[in-house]
């Protein structure tokens, strides 16, 4: 499968898990709301995918399909399913271990995830019973992942590329039954944990189909295992201080008033949307080139022009794409927050709320994207330690800056903490790589970036005046209204940015001929 093809498919299965996201949002705001119930759900939602993030679609994976596909070339398909097998068995038998003294020791865990929660004791039982009910879903998804893995390496993409989308489906089918629960957030607990199995039969079922196999035997700690361990390493402590970050936003706002957690929620899958859509398009398309390119300029020991060029424009296509989302997320929250999420148990004071925080994401939204290029540049240098120190400095800088922030400005104030934080961290990544020539910035790099903040500004203006006209039907009229004024504002602000970005040189009519042939080629 070529490049080109390989993004089309896992960016078309994203896209289809996040429209499918989005309802599951709007639903889940309108059913569950902001509450204690809310608050306790989403801790119970968190907790299992914190550890899966760091370990099974983070470190694991990086350092399993590696291994995988070598054992492919070198001692064939046999070789492969039997390793691939024992890697199973091997991670079915640890965390199937962990998953239990997980669920028998929740109360405990649960008091230093949410420390706040201890002084309530609605918040903190049904997120006790929530999550004992949720977490063995982290035993499923990491199977899963190990599954989408050995897929990946036989190119078939789109199956692992699916799943996220059962997973929503699951949550929309408990909304949709939660009336015959105790709560909602009983409904949301179990349907995570049957879209775990769902996702993990579904690859199954795509790996039987294609003729992909797996021997699972018993579990042995061989070469190959101890070797995955061994490299997940310096993954394992990048992916952790990334989510520790996650993790002490969590346990700061525990200790705030009720609906904290979830507005953070709430606003955070807003700010992920532009996250999630500019790191496939970068992370599938420019930043393996970047890669590859850089790899072999540092074996090779001199100055790689391809190498800069890539580098030059994996950044200038994020900040294309970046500052734009950033400034609409800046610009039009309230109205995006009240179009999206203002119904049902979800109040205007809500939507107040989550509309200040998403403002406050949306600061480190660029920087956030961008560190994705110069983390690039890092590992293909084969430098693990300087991702993981800055990093760690991140996270620091960000608790001391929450908790610094949160007595006076609330749950406000941890969002802009991560906000602010996230521009050290850029500025420290492009310190790291000052010295290499091919991370210098082109003639053609300086020449757009202005242009690009110029193309943003008219964007973000046009929003503004937009969505000012539009204030009585996107505040005060039927969602009918509500959502043909902000497909509206949105329509007509992209267009404005697609006209300013072409009237300005930023791009022109012959690139984007140029690379629709190359998309159809």
């Amino acid at each position: 499968m070529n490049l080109v093809k390989a993004m089309a498919t896992v960016a078309g299965m994203t896209g289809l898990s996040r429209i499918a996201g989005f309802v599951r949002d709007i639903m889940t705001a309108a059913i569950l709301g902001a509450g204690p119930i809310a608050d306790a759900f989403f801790i119970a939602l968190k907790l299992p995918n914190l550890f899966r993030r760091i370990t099974a679609e983070g470190a694991f994976s990086v350092s399993f399909v590696p291994l995988y596909s070598r054992t492919i070339e070198d001692e064939g398909e046999e070789a492969a399913e039997r390793f691939a097998g024992n890697a199973f068995a091997v991670m079915f038998s640890i965390l199937s271990v962990f998953t239990v003294l997980a669920v028998i020791l929740m109360p405990y865990i649960l008091y230093a995830i949410a420390p706040g929660f201890a002084d309530d004791p609605v918040r903190y039982e049904y997120a006790v019973e929530f999550s004992r009910v949720s977490f063995p879903y982290l035993l499923l998804m990491s199977l899963t992942a190990l599954l989408g893995g050995v897929m990946n390496a036989h190119h078939r993409f789109a199956p692992f590329a699916f799943v996220p989308t059962l997973f929503n489906l699951s949550l929309i089918g408990a909304l949709l039954l939660s009336s015959h629960f105790h709560t909602p957030g009983h409904a949301l607990s179990w349907g995570l944990l049957v879209s775990g199995f769902l996702q993990l039969g579904f690859l199954w079922f795509c790996m039987k189909r294609a003729h992909i196999k797996i021997v699972i035997t018993r579990p042995r700690l061989d070469d190959k295992v101890r070797r995955v361990f061994r490299l997940m390493g310096p993954g394992l402590v990048g992916a952790g201080v990334v989510q520790l970050n996650l993790f002490f936003d969590i346990m700061i706002a525990s200790f705030l008033a009720e609906g904290a957690i979830s507005h953070l929620y709430y606003a955070d899958r807003l700010n992920q949307l532009p996250l999630g859509v500019v790191g496939i398009a970068v992370g599938t398309a420019l930043l393996p080139m970047l890669s590859r390119a850089l790899a072999r300029a540092v074996k090779e020991g001199q100055e790689n022009g391809e190498a800069r060029d890539l580098f030059n424009r994996a950044l200038e296509y994020c900040l294309l794409l970046a500052l734009p989302a950033a400034a609409a997320l800046a610009v039009i929250p309230l109205t995006l927050i009240t179009v999206l999420f203002e119904r049902g148990a979800f109040t205007a004071a809500d939507s107040q709320t989550t509309a200040a925080i998403l403002a406050c994401y949306s600061i480190g939204l660029p920087a956030y994207i961008a560190a994705k290029v110069f983390s690039t540049v890092h590992w293909a240098r084969q430098d693990t330690k300087t991702p993981v120190k800055i990093s760690i400095i991140g996270v620091l800088l960000n608790i001391v800056v929450a908790i610094s922030l949160a007595p006076f400005m609330g749950v406000v104030g941890i969002a802009l903490a991560t906000g602010l934080t996230a521009w050290v961290q850029y500025v420290l990544h492009v310190r790291a790589v000052k010295t290499l020539p091919q991370a210098n910035l082109d003639e053609r790099f300086r020449r757009n970036f202005p242009r690009i903040v110029a193309a943003t500004c008219i964007m973000a203006a046009a929003l503004y005046i937009l969505a000012v006209l539009l204030q009585d039907w996107t505040f005060g009229a039927s969602s009918a209204y509500k959502f043909a004024a902000l497909a509206m504002i949105v329509s007509a602000g992209g267009a404005v940015y697609a006209a300013s970005v072409l009237s300005l040189g930023i791009l022109s009519m012959k690139d984007i001929k140029r690379n629709l042939r190359r998309k159809s080629a």
